[in-house]
């Protein structure tokens, strides 16, 4: 679960119809295999505000979306928020479907957020920078 270091709120976040579609659907159908994580994305739908796919801005983490984020125990990272199906550690791809990937679904640049890692230790995330994936020209 996540919460804004600041008042312990948890910060908004704006997600697209395609998107909330597509992550409610994914999380319900997960609920067997990964209560937890697929439990807290589910929340996460349920507070978002929901916006249609071409009125969401740019610096607003949406799936695809290659996100640079730093910590308070790490350098600066950066990773691409994608689907279970095509997540690879080893090339920054990080599953929807994890703490850290719920974590940061909806979040926009500038914002932190506070989560809690599979093994328990809560970390702050300050959001540096958000960009959209292109699309290649036919």
């Amino acid at each position: 679960m996540r919460q804004d270091t600041k008042n312990r709120q948890p910060p908004n976040i704006i997600v697209s119809e395609t998107d909330h579609q597509r992550l409610t659907t994914l999380a319900t159908a997960a609920l067997s295999r990964i209560p937890d994580v697929a439990g807290d994305l589910l929340s996460e739908m349920d507070r978002a505000r929901i916006v249609r796919p071409g009125k969401i801005s740019p610096t607003v983490i949406q799936m695809g979306s290659v996100i640079e984020f730093q910590s308070e125990i790490d350098d600066q990272k950066r990773i691409t928020l994608v689907y279970p199906g095509e997540a690879d550690i080893a090339e920054g791809k990080i599953s929807i479907l994890t703490p850290l990937g719920t974590a940061l679904i909806g979040l926009s640049q500038g914002q932190s957020v506070m989560w809690t890692a599979r093994n328990g230790r809560q970390l702050t995330l300050n959001i540096l920078a958000v960009e959209q994936p292109t699309v290649p020209a036919i």
